[in-house]
């Protein structure tokens, strides 16, 4: 395959932390729309990254605005091959603790006001969901864990939400009776978009704080709990650079490590290929199809 590149999305916390590094900004047009930011062409330790902040600069999209199919399709025509994600969670289980990284391996899906597929017209793709998350990348996380100092936890269940909004005490409690581990609000539609563009992707997880299941301190003022939660994102957004920049720096074991990411659309096009049609398809999505078309 050619050269790897890896997309980097920076979530709340991670998004600003990654803002500062210096490299080429580049403005990509879509037809999906524009991305949530300029993308930063960067080489972190002899890896070629493309950093792109999914609430735009300055946190202006919430979860449920974000151009997800924007971001995605941006980050494949930049050349990216890999996609490492992050985001801000809570967390559903008490050995879970704020500040630790979780590599989730599994999805719950509870958006509903967001696009979910990059094909509405001209063709229908089933890409497979079965693994959502890459094992190739996910394992290679884990495997440079090392690298920090906090608990970095190989594996768990993202339970998604729409948001804006938290979660009741009771959803909250429901989630944790589904097996659920951290609930955030953006993998998804991220993780299949990045499968339709057979983009290897893997998320990083950065606990915040326990989600509303384990009631706070009753002697904790609310001003001060947001302090403690944004310190604990602070620290947790620390430990995901030192763990991304880890791997980054042994991405030349995985580079050429072939994942069914790569090969995701080869058997996912259902429809009629007599019935297609195809300049139409090419014209609108361009990188995503030309292998197949």
């Amino acid at each position: 395959m050619a050269k790897a590149k890896v997309g980097i999305i920076g979530g709340s916390g991670l998004g600003d932390a990654l803002a500062k590094t210096q490299g080429q900004a580049v403005e990509v047009d879509t037809p999906f729309g524009k991305p949530s930011s300029p993308i930063v062409q960067a080489n972190w330790d002899g890896t070629d990254i493309a950093i792109l902040q999914r609430h735009g600069v300055g946190h202006v999209y919430n979860p449920s605005t974000v151009n997800y199919r924007a971001n995605i399709f941006a980050l494949k025509a930049l050349g990216c091959t890999h996609v490492i994600a992050s985001g801000a969670v809570g967390s559903l289980r008490e050995e879970i603790r704020p500040k630790d990284l979780v590599i989730c391996d599994q999805v719950i899906d509870k958006t509903h006001q967001r696009a979910g597929t990059f094909f509405d017209e001209h063709l229908v793709a089933h890409v497979e969901m079965a693994l959502p998350f890459c094992p190739v990348l996910r394992q290679h996380l884990v495997a440079c864990s090392e690298a920090v100092s906090t608990h970095v936890h190989a594996a768990g269940t993202y339970v998604c939400m729409e948001g804006p909004a938290f979660s009741t005490r009771a959803e909250s409690e429901m989630h944790r009776s589904w097996g659920a581990d951290v609930i955030g609000m953006t993998c998804m539609p991220e993780a299949k978009l990045a499968r339709e563009a057979e983009l290897a992707y893997a998320v990083v997880c950065l606990a915040s704080d326990y989600d509303c299941w384990r009631p706070m301190p009753k002697n904790l003022d609310r001003h001060e709990l947001l302090k403690e939660i944004i310190g604990n994102l602070t620290e947790a957004t620390q430990n995901a650079v030192e763990l991304i920049r880890a791997a980054l720096s042994r991405f030349g074991e995985i580079a050429d490590a072939p994942t069914p990411a790569h090969s995701a659309l080869e058997m996912a096009i259902w429809t009629n290929r007599d019935l297609l049609d195809t300049d139409a398809a090419r014209k609108k999505y361009g990188v995503l199809v030309e292998k197949y078309l």
